[in-house]
């Protein structure tokens, strides 16, 4: 009885076009109840997409789910140069970060909540890039702005942020590594960045995870003076900074020490990082163009990650990866 009412509609179903919206460039999420005669796979629901960060060449999108799950998601939007993209998105994620953006551009993204492969929900959203900033900052300067670290948090955004950054100290210095911790007296940041100059002058940037409060700079050389900016970041915005100035210690000292008294370096180098340990890398879902993996850590916490590979072309790539975080999409 049921299946000679429900058939006519379901075989039209899969002729729908692909790309729905873009040509319009309409929202049709008004009435999603139009697909009603779906009813049994009809109970997944997509709740607001919502931005919530951008950055130049990057946007970050959240949504809900109130009524679910999922299968997959699908995100669709036109490039700076018009042309349709779609990235697949896991179906457990509530986030996405959609990278390769164009500064200072709108687009409209629009969201997909799809089981098996058929579009049962959709919603949309508009979000323009920020502007070009310079991202290096400092590194010119090699000056300091310590002094007044609320003169950047109130200029560029106080009202949305409260996140500030304090007392960057050094904890412990080497002849090949610095230690540097550092307080958060108010808010929180989602990650930070570490940005110096090498002995050969070229600018180093360092990526650590938002809960961490110190960080081991490792591969310097002896008695060399090191100027160290240390940034808060919500999102990709760079919301307060301070700096510090630092001289390792002379190579020879600690071949010495390190005969005599083996326990001072061990707390630096090895008794920290051996706590902390990896568990299993495995692939949790793979499309065309993206693979996403999850991972565990059976023991102790780490500040940050990287995950390394070769692209098709055979080029090395680096993807740094937030101390929280158990999973990343490789786009």
């Amino acid at each position: 009885h049921s299946h000679t009412h429900h058939y006519p509609l379901s075989t039209t179903a899969p002729a729908e076009p692909e790309e729905l919206p873009l040509p319009s460039e309409k929202p049709k999420h008004e009435k999603h109840q139009t697909e009603s005669p779906e009813a049994p796979l009809m109970r997944a629901v997509l709740g607001e997409l919502r931005v919530s960060s951008v950055s130049p060449d990057s946007v970050q999108l959240q949504w809900s789910v109130p009524e679910g799950p999922f299968d997959s998601f699908t995100l669709q939007y036109r490039d700076a140069q018009g042309q349709p993209q779609a990235l697949p998105i896991d179906g457990g994620s509530r986030s996405v970060t959609v990278p390769g953006l164009s500064p200072s551009h709108r687009y409209r993204f629009h969201l997909y909540g799809l089981l098996g492969r058929k579009k049962i929900d959709h919603v949309s959203t508009e979000a323009v890039t920020a502007g070009e900033e310079p991202e290096e900052l400092p590194l010119h300067t090699e000056e300091p702005q310590h002094e007044k670290p609320q003169n950047e948090a109130t200029t560029s955004q106080a009202t949305s942020v409260q996140a500030v950054l304090e007392d960057l100290r050094v904890s412990n210095v080497t002849p090949d590594s610095v230690q540097l911790q550092w307080s958060v007296p108010e808010g929180s940041f989602n990650s930070f960045m570490l940005q110096y100059r090498d002995a050969h002058g070229q600018p180093q940037a360092l990526p650590i995870g938002g809960v961490s409060r110190s960080v081991t700079v490792p591969g310097l050389s002896p008695s060399h003076r090191y100027h160290f900016h240390l940034y808060g970041l919500q999102g990709r915005k760079k919301i307060n900074h301070v700096s510090t100035e630092v001289m390792t210690s002379k190579g020879e000292d600690l071949g010495e020490e390190r005969q005599e008294k083996p326990k001072t370096e061990s707390p630096v180098s090895e008794a920290l990082p051996a706590r902390a340990v990896l568990g299993e890398l495995k692939v949790s879902s793979v499309t065309p163009k993206s693979v996403q993996l999850q991972w565990s850590v059976p023991k102790g916490s780490f500040d940050s990650f990287m995950l390394q590979y070769r692209d098709a072309q055979g080029q090395p790539q680096a993807l740094p990866i937030d101390g929280e975080s158990r999973s990343v999409t490789v786009p």
